[in-house]
């Protein structure tokens, strides 16, 4: 077991690069990756059953296990802006196909880690003399603590993260989850990901105590920490004044300008009529703060028959005026920056589409790397090569960067 100081910023690359202070195990069929908790985070196979030796399983804080795949490198990066393809054991990410969870390699890893680790960790309690090198060695966490781990981190949010916004891809979505309003304004009748309780913003004192809370549960592995959301749907909702205390009790409460991983983010989700509504010294605000944000909204459509088709709650003049003003922001404040979603899907009037492509070409004056547009499928269920290939299409017309919404859970 060996303890690893790791990259100390998330970077776009073409290879496996490990981040933040972790320790490893290394055996003749496996490496393991542990975090400062003695948690498993990651692992992949060694020997040739093992579907690539570049690809890996990532397990997230609330016990789910994420693989990631090179998808033959053909197109990944293209299509989500990352080099290596999230594939979860949930259905929203089947446009790019890939069924890494059948594999039998795959299957027995995660099914049969901890017996494996654990034969070695008897080993070594054996012959304490092997574990001498490692200070502060302790035993690895066992599947069924890290599964409570994952019902504990509900219960302090009292609340359940049922998709990050798309931009936690830039973190390789390592956030910590703090709620500071419930539910969201639009109930969209499309929408999947979503729960449907009503908009309530919360306390004060329930933001200190699961900050409290937050703090005793990431516990020594806090250092490795550089990122916040604030859920669940509609954080831009609350009032500024609120959104921005939140920022700065986070910050301070969980160190996260003090981490061994470089820079400081947050992400949130905002509705359209939240984001019209803030008041521009908010932006000022935020801008002022050591700490870069992105904020994501939902704009779905540009076309008054999508939207009414979609049960989307807005006017298409709303819709207009929520993408200059995020064109707006992204041209003038530097460390923050709003991404737009869109849906697409082959049952969709025309009118979206052409209303789409008119958006992200002939709207847009000029070439920007800034203010990234996500599209999302109505339809998770089956893979379609028409969608992607009108998503190539749009992709190379865009002024603006365009990708596919990679829909996570926390």
């Amino acid at each position: 077991m060996e303890l690893i100081e790791g990259a100390k910023r998330y970077q776009k690359v073409s290879y496996p690069l490990r981040y933040g202070i972790y320790s490893e195990l290394t055996t003749r069929d496996y490496v393991f990756h542990f975090n400062l908790n003695h948690e498993i985070i990651r692992m992949w196979g060694r020997g040739q059953n093992w579907p690539h030796r570049l690809e890996w399983l990532k397990r997230t804080i609330t016990d789910t296990w994420v693989y990631y795949s090179t998808g033959g490198y053909t197109g990944v990066f293209e299509t989500i802006g990352e080099h290596y393809l999230p594939n979860f054991p949930y259905p929203t990410n089947n446009q790019l196909g890939g069924t890494p969870f059948a594999e039998g390699s795959v299957k027995k890893a995660i099914e049969h880690w901890y017996p494996y680790v654990n034969a070695l960790q008897n080993d070594l309690t054996a012959h304490p003399e092997g574990i001498s090198s490692f200070s502060g060695y302790k035993p690895i966490l066992p599947p069924a603590v890290l599964k409570n781990k994952g019902r504990q981190l509900r219960k302090i949010l009292t609340g359940h993260i049922s998709v990050l916004p798309p931009d936690t891809r830039h973190v390789d979505y390592n956030v910590i989850p703090l709620i500071v309003a419930d539910g969201c304004r639009h109930k969209c009748g499309f929408c999947k990901v979503k729960n449907q309780k009503g908009y309530r913003p919360r306390s004060r004192k329930n933001i200190e105590e699961q900050l409290r809370n937050l703090h005793v549960f990431f516990d020594n592995d806090l250092i490795n920490q550089n990122a916040l959301f604030l859920g669940e749907h509609d954080a831009l909702g609350i009032a500024p004044e609120d959104l921005l205390w939140a920022i700065d009790q986070s910050v301070e409460r969980l160190a996260l300008n003090e981490s061994y991983m470089q820079g400081t983010f947050i992400f949130l989700f905002g509705s359209v009529y939240s984001f019209l509504n803030c008041p521009d010294q908010l932006f000022d605000n935020l801008q002022d703060r050591p700490v870069t944000t992105y904020i994501n909204i939902g704009l779905e459509s540009a076309s008054q028959a999508t939207l009414d088709q979609l049960q989307k709650p807005l006017k298409v003049h709303e819709v207009l005026a929520a993408f200059d003003k995020a064109r707006f922001i992204n041209q003038n404040y530097p460390d923050i920056e709003i991404s737009l979603n869109f849906v697409f899907d082959e049952s969709l009037p025309k009118e979206h589409f052409v209303s789409l492509e008119q958006l992200t070409s002939e709207r847009v004056e000029k070439v920007s790397d800034k203010g990234s547009i996500y599209l999302s499928p109505l339809r998770f269920d089956e893979p379609s090569r028409s969608r992607l290939f009108y998503f190539y299409q749009l992709k190379r017309r865009s002024r603006l960067p365009l990708f596919l919404y990679t829909i996570q859970k926390l």
